[in-house]
């Protein structure tokens, strides 16, 4: 029996100021797929983004997102699945005063641009400030996404 608990099991980071805890990686998947679980407070949420590379999804376990695809607004939440398919505008916040959900990739291509971004865990305890946009749009460069605006659902 396998006594170690999650965070000794899984690699914890802070990631756009959420708590990322990296459950499949492209280490483990051989590429294939990369599965985060990330929980924050309410106005968390991504830049207008668009993956070129991989296809993209979410599924929530606590909580509610709203997310913004190519003109349609969804509201998810507690089970619910969203899927962000390849070359598709996209972004979304956390709507409820916290969630915790699942972002997927597949390929796993996302999580360079994941680890070129994140923070130690403790980095979550900071006060928290803009991101350096000139890194986020290397490392979007690098790894096959496009920025298309900031957070926030368009109006």
């Amino acid at each position: 029996m396998n006594s170690t608990t999650a965070s000794e099991q899984y690699e914890e980071l802070a990631f756009f100021g959420a708590l990322a805890i990296m459950k499949a990686t492209s280490e483990s998947t051989n590429g294939a797929l990369m599965v985060i679980e990330q929980s924050g407070p309410r106005g968390l949420g991504s830049p207008l983004h668009v993956h070129h590379n991989e296809d993209e999804w979410f599924y929530v376990l606590e909580g509610e997102l709203t997310v913004w695809r190519d003109g349609q607004t969804i509201v998810a939440g507690a089970g619910d699945f969203v899927w962000g398919p390849r070359d598709v505008p996209h972004t979304f916040i956390v709507s409820s005063d916290e969630a915790r959900f699942l972002l997927g990739t597949s390929p796993a291509v996302f999580e360079g641009f994941v680890r070129a971004l994140a923070e130690p865990v403790e980095a979550l305890n900071a006060p928290a400030g803009p991101p350096d946009m000139e890194k986020v749009m290397a490392a979007a460069s690098e790894y096959g996404l496009e920025i298309l605006g900031p957070p926030g659902i368009p109006a």
